[in-house]
């Protein structure tokens, strides 16, 4: 399959957030990354509701929403009204995560769960009959703009392993410090979907840049 640019808007420019969201939609970008913080599970605090509803009124792409936040379940169904095609949840946040993903399933969109760079791939197993994403932070989470973790490398390898092995259709997305020296490799090992904030945005040509990152990664 073609692999999945979903650049992060974490990294635009808020004050020209329709104009960003239009470049994102004329390019090659397949979904749209949203990052969601509440400066309780990570050290940041990002969109919330009314910004999300903002950004609808414009994109045409597929909508990426990453909660970094605790207590998810109390927000995913108004995520998913909306607008969210995807949902991700952190492991490290939920409490009763088979029943988080199962709520986030039952409204309609896609679930996926997402692992710090400090969580082990095995705490998934049990799970994965009930994800259609899984999201590794190859950064520690909450800020843009971070070094790429290099360990990444072997947890994709090994994560996808276990998903073939066990015969899961099952995306692999990567979060963090992704560029155009890395992505190829880590498609290699594995991964399908690649969240690229920083590398984009702070790019003279960010259309040219997702169209860059597109074809190095279908390598």
């Amino acid at each position: 399959m073609n692999k999945i640019i979903s650049p992060s808007v974490l990294a635009s420019d808020f004050a020209n957030l329709q104009k960003e969201i239009e470049m994102l939609n004329q390019s090659e970008a397949d979904w749209i990354h949203i990052d969601v913080m509440d400066g309780v599970f990570v050290p940041n605090i990002s969109f919330g509701m009314p910004v999300l509803k903002s950004i609808q009124k414009h994109n045409k792409k597929v909508l990426d929403v990453h909660l970094m936040i605790v207590k998810p379940d109390q927000y995913i169904t108004t995520f998913a009204e909306l607008g969210a095609d995807i949902i991700t949840v952190h492991y490290e946040a939920c409490d009763h995560l088979h029943r988080t993903l199962q709520l986030i399933r039952s409204t309609g969109a896609k679930a996926g769960v997402a692992i710090n760079p400090h969580t082990p791939i095995s705490v998934l197993e049990d799970i994965l009959p009930y994800l259609d994403l899984v999201l590794i932070m190859s950064v520690n989470p909450g800020f843009g703009g971070q070094k790429f973790i290099e360990n990444t490398y072997t947890k994709v390898e090994k994560l996808r392993a276990i998903i073939n092995q066990r015969g899961f259709d099952i995306n692999i997305e990567i979060d963090g410090g992704v560029n155009d020296q890395n992505i190829e490799k880590l498609s290699k090992a594995g991964a399908d979907v690649f969240v690229a904030g920083n590398f984009v945005f702070a790019s003279d040509n960010p259309i040219e840049t997702i169209k860059n990152l597109k074809i190095k990664a279908n390598l």
